[in-house]
């Protein structure tokens, strides 16, 4: 397999904001900066990463240039795992699979974190004066906006990550009415699911006052993964919109031989995790931009 151990000194760029990323990594010592618009009058230090985390997994599962830049603070050790080669670098460390979900999952909470504190400050802005209480919020979030010059992904982009699923070798999946409640907010988390037929309505606040209906999900789309990845209560309603909606089922215990069986369904569950955080970021920046744009 073609991964190799590499050192870099401090201050040196392990990977460049722009290009086209033809490998991931692991940190094995030391510390490592991202960075948006690195070396400009605009740069901004989004995030320090420690041993053991990921980065410029993305590039990579969705073949996109790399959104940012990743700098050493001080000696690095980092494992760079070529694209090529990930389903042998899967092969033989299987548990990595869960390591890079859930590494795509803590971006994912950490962004949708961000997202909601944008859209409360964005709604504050929009009903009231600027105030000094609001200054911090304002300079945080129009930074993000200032320093992100964020491109959208190309249609064939988004099509490429949104391919399909098979349903071979499904092992458990069920069938259910329309109007079946799949699970509900505040339920523990243990599974995810992949929608087969039919169609699932994810729901905030379901059967109550304001009810509202966050995304409709169709054949090939995946929910429930963020309960399976952290073990955390779910966050919103899944539900049945459609008679003889069929859902797979899995467990963390399952993608392993899942992998072993049918790499290309992990490989689009990952895709899935990826365009997700790519479309959260697209509508954070929208945010921060109008935030922005009030705060004068």
């Amino acid at each position: 397999m073609g991964t190799t151990v590499k050192t870099y000194g401090s201050g040196e760029v392990i990977i460049k904001e722009g290009d086209i990323g033809k490998s991931f990594f692991q940190l094995l010592e030391g510390n490592a900066a991202v960075y948006k618009n690195f070396g400009g009058d605009d740069q901004v230090k989004l995030v320090v990463l420690e041993k053991g985390q990921f980065f410029g997994e993305m590039a990579v599962i969705d073949a996109y240039p790399r959104s940012s830049t990743v700098v050493a603070e001080g000696d690095v050790r980092a494992l760079e795992i070529p694209g090529d080669d990930i389903n042998s670098y899967f092969t033989e460390n299987p548990d990595k699979i869960l390591a890079i979900m859930k590494h795509l999952g803590n971006r994912l909470k950490d962004l949708t974190n961000d997202y909601s504190e944008a859209k409360d400050l964005l709604s504050q802005l929009k009903d009231s004066s600027k105030s000094d209480a609001l200054a911090a919020l304002i300079r945080k979030h129009t930074a993000f906006f200032k320093a992100r010059k964020y491109c959208k992904p190309s249609a064939e982009a988004v099509r490429e990550a949104d391919a399909k699923i098979s349903g071979d070798g499904a092992k458990k999946t069920e069938t259910y009415a329309a109007g079946t409640v799949i699970f509900k907010k505040g339920e523990p988390g243990r599974c995810m699911y992949i929608v087969h037929g039919g169609s699932v309505g994810i729901y905030s606040n379901y059967a109550e006052t304001g009810e509202i209906r966050l995304t409709e999900l169709y054949p090939t789309s995946c929910f429930g993964e963020m309960g399976m990845i952290d073990k955390e209560d779910r966050t919103a309603t899944a539900v049945a919109e459609t008679n003889d909606t069929l859902v797979e089922i899995i467990y963390p215990e399952d993608l392993e031989e899942m992998f072993r069986n049918n790499p290309v369904k992990v490989d689009m569950i990952l895709r899935h995790l990826s365009n997700r955080l790519r479309r959260l970021t697209v509508d954070y920046f929208d945010t921060c931009k109008e935030i922005a744009e009030l705060a004068g």
